[in-house]
């Protein structure tokens, strides 16, 4: 298993016509192949790096006399897990009950890490709309269609980067959709 120490890998599923899923994006801080611990022999993931990344490579042995023998480190660890299994949830969630420009404006909130403990980082380094159209679930002219509409709302700013404004957490938070949200604002 593998312990991302800098940067972001992008995690993706294809099936057998080819289509390619984005599952998640990983970055400093998250473990990758922890399925191992349960006795996974054959990754049914792909792993690949998005930006210049250092991972530390973890042997399965190694890490199971951590956990077994460090309480506080299984403990954390455990949480770790949980988390992100929630998150998984929430995700999957997302995907059944919400609109693809939705589904757009939370997982641009949560890549610029809004709700999290710490403070957000509103700028999200590079990422093509091919890669956010697979996270959520549409087509790359779907993507294109919402960052404009988002962009000239004044919810995002993009130039290579984007920049997510608070506003946008409107879009995720209320029923309405972005468009009905400025014209009850011009009232």
């Amino acid at each position: 298993m593998y312990y991302i120490q800098k940067g972001r890998v992008k995690v993706s599923v294809s099936s057998k016509q080819g289509k390619e899923a984005v599952v998640a994006i990983l970055g400093t801080g998250d473990f990758l192949g922890e399925g191992c611990l349960a006795g996974q022999t054959h990754a049914i993931t792909s792993a690949t790096t998005m930006e210049e990344t250092r991972v530390l490579q973890i042997e399965r042995d190694v890490f199971q006399y951590t956990l077994h023998s460090e309480q506080t480190f299984a403990d954390f660890f455990l949480r770790y897990i949980l988390s992100r299994n929630i998150h998984f949830e929430e995700d999957l969630i997302d995907l059944l009950f919400n609109s693809s420009e939705k589904r757009l404006a939370r997982l641009l909130l949560l890549m610029a890490r809004y709700g999290k403990s710490d403070e957000p980082e509103p700028t999200i380094p590079k990422i093509s709309q091919e890669t956010l159209a697979e996270m959520v679930g549409t087509t790359r002219s779907r993507i294109n269609k919402f960052m404009n509409k988002f962009r000239d709302l004044g919810f995002i700013a993009y130039d290579g980067r984007i920049t997510v404004h608070r506003s946008l957490l409107n879009v995720v938070l209320h029923e309405g959709t972005p468009a009905a949200l400025s014209s009850k604002s011009k009232k």
